[in-house]
């Protein structure tokens, strides 16, 4: 953490001599931030930052050698204190949380106006995460529509099954033993045996309790 009175030290992790030119011209105008190094790959950016110990790395996904992705993997692993702010032009939902799960800070997109990219750095120097608006919304919308997601492949899967097996597998959703189904749908206990049977290969289940996950995610329970 920073200090808001002390300057910030930045590497620049970037393939294209372009942006990280671009880059010096936006924060060197700003005398609480020091640029220390610039790296063209991920390789040379992880050996700089060991070198330099910078408070904050701008790191570009798409490099030769080692991607932006890989490398913050790699500091995180060495417990490197460098906090990474990811910035690309790439904001899919995997990458923004890749790069989250290997440990960066940030992640902003490289049409980030200028006066904002500033404060998020001054932000995650000082502990505290960022996100551009487009990749919060992103994220927001990804956890609403996961329970619709869920239903979905589940309701694809139980269209494999018969119209019996079916009621085999809301049985169990219900949590009832072979012996109780057998009793509540008219048939033997061997019957209901091999219609588990089918629907452990038919719904890739390993237990009854994955059945039941399922009926349960179908919106059937």
């Amino acid at each position: 953490m920073v200090a808001m009175d002390l300057t910030v030290r930045i590497v620049l992790a970037d393939d294209d001599a372009l942006v990280r030119t671009g880059l010096r011209l936006i924060l060197g105008g700003d005398p609480a931030i020091e640029i220390v190094g610039e790296a063209g790959d991920g390789l040379a950016a992880l050996e700089l930052i060991g070198r330099e110990a910078p408070d904050v790395v701008l790191m570009d996904i798409r490099m030769p050698r080692m991607d932006g992705l890989a490398a913050t993997r790699a500091l995180q692993e060495r417990g490197d204190p460098a906090r990474v702010i990811v910035l690309t032009t790439f904001d899919t939902d995997d990458m923004v949380l890749t790069a989250l799960r290997h440990g960066a800070a940030g992640f902003l997109l490289k049409d980030t106006p200028p006066a904002e990219l500033v404060a998020a750095i001054r932000r995650v120097a000082n502990g505290d995460p960022m996100l551009s608006p487009s990749v919060t919304a992103q994220l927001i919308a990804r956890v609403i529509r996961a329970p619709d997601d869920r239903q979905q492949r589940a309701q694809a899967l139980l269209g494999r099954l018969t119209e019996r097996e079916t009621e085999v597998a809301i049985a169990i959703g219900r949590g009832l033993s072979n012996a109780e189904i057998a009793a509540e749908l008219f048939m033997g206990v061997a019957t209901v045996k091999t219609h588990v049977g089918h629907l452990f290969t038919k719904l890739d289940s390993a237990n009854r309790v994955h059945i039941a996950r399922c009926i349960h995610d179908a919106g059937l329970a």
